[in-house]
């Protein structure tokens, strides 16, 4: 199987001519032509003659391998082989699409996965790097060909391995203040993951209209093929998990063992074993973990008791559980803060 890369842009190419967004204007013109695959020399997207099939999605090449391309807004055609060699997809349109495609087996760790169609929906091309290692997917310069699983000729002189995926990170703590785009980070890490279990600690919010809508935001935005777990009891979660884990977020979670402990203005020894159990559990996780908190170390200082407990509590726990994790950012105004 050879895949001939002409253009890897959408169909106004990368940048958008006479577009004045902050992702087009830095780069020039040309840098992205509008997307062109041929496959095997002769086979030009969308496929048609022998082998293909979808509707032109997907072909069979002579040597057995399956190619699938997803344009925008596509899905998988129902009756194509059982497992893809190569996958072709909108990564920017819904990465979730690519965890969908492994939870049912039509693509795995050995699939080759491109990143193509791209354009301003990403900032720059550091970006689009950075989200497709978490994803374990490839972009390349337009001209590249793949034959098999390695670049034949890559404008630039990169090599390109598989469809080998990255390594994650084990432990993830995410900080930011409100409204920061934490939790839209924490999922975009694990948007092509084929099972993840998002824990909310929050409650549905049934008696707050405000807050409920909150919680229906946040449920719509999340893939469909995630699970949800609404608890407090973080360290059991933890510690049963075989799957990775998004946590959103401690914040809330300390606010409920508040409630749960009556410490607001009572003993408040029980919230501080709570978090060294949620901490061991954190330690000794099985399993990939994401959580969401929020930093409290930059505001006011609380005019209340509570408000001082509860900052201090979070602020003490965000610090033992950087302690143990592998990658801790703080989100600003969606950016990333590595630290």
């Amino acid at each position: 199987m050879k895949l001939l890369f002409s253009g890897t842009a959408g169909e106004a190419g990368w940048p958008v001519p006479g577009c004045p967004c902050a992702s087009c204007v830095r780069l020039p013109p040309g840098h992205r032509r509008p997307f062109e695959l041929v496959v095997d020399d002769v086979a030009r997207f969308p496929f048609s003659g022998a082998g293909a099939f979808g509707g032109g999605l997907g072909m069979v090449c002579p040597d057995g391998r399956a190619v699938l391309c997803l344009p925008p807004g596509r899905e998988p055609p129902a009756g194509g082989p059982a497992r893809y060699d190569a996958v072709v997809l909108d990564l920017l349109d819904r990465p979730q699409r690519l965890g969908e495609l492994r939870r049912a087996g039509l693509a795995d760790d050995r699939t080759l996965v491109v990143a193509a169609w791209l354009d301003h929906r990403v900032r720059s091309e550091e970006e689009l790097a950075r989200r497709l290692r978490l994803w374990g997917a490839v972009a390349v310069p337009d001209g590249t060909v793949l034959e098999g699983d390695r670049a034949e000729a890559v404008p630039d002189g990169t090599v390109l391995g598989g469809g080998g995926r990255e390594v994650p990170a084990r432990r993830v703590l995410l900080l930011g203040g409100a409204r920061s785009g934490k939790s839209a980070e924490a999922e975009l890490r694990l948007a092509a993951e084929p099972y993840v279990t998002y824990v909310a600690t929050g409650g549905d919010g049934a008696a707050d209209g405000e807050w409920a809508a909150r919680v229906r935001a946040h449920r719509e935005r999340r893939p469909a093929h995630w699970d949800t777990v609404e608890t407090t009891d973080l360290a059991a979660v933890i510690g049963a998990a075989r799957t990775p884990l998004l946590i959103d977020g401690l914040g809330t979670w300390v606010a409920a063992v508040f409630d749960e402990c009556g410490a607001w203005e009572g003993e408040r020894a029980p919230v501080a074993a709570r978090c060294a159990e949620l901490v061991a559990a954190w330690r000794a996780t099985p399993v990939p973990l994401v959580a969401v908190s929020d930093e409290v170390g930059m505001g006011v200082v609380p005019a209340t008791s509570a408000g001082r407990a509860f900052r201090d509590v979070l602020g003490r726990l965000n610090e033992q559980l950087a302690a143990e994790s592998e990658y801790v950012a703080l989100v600003v105004a969606g950016r990333l803060l590595e630290l």
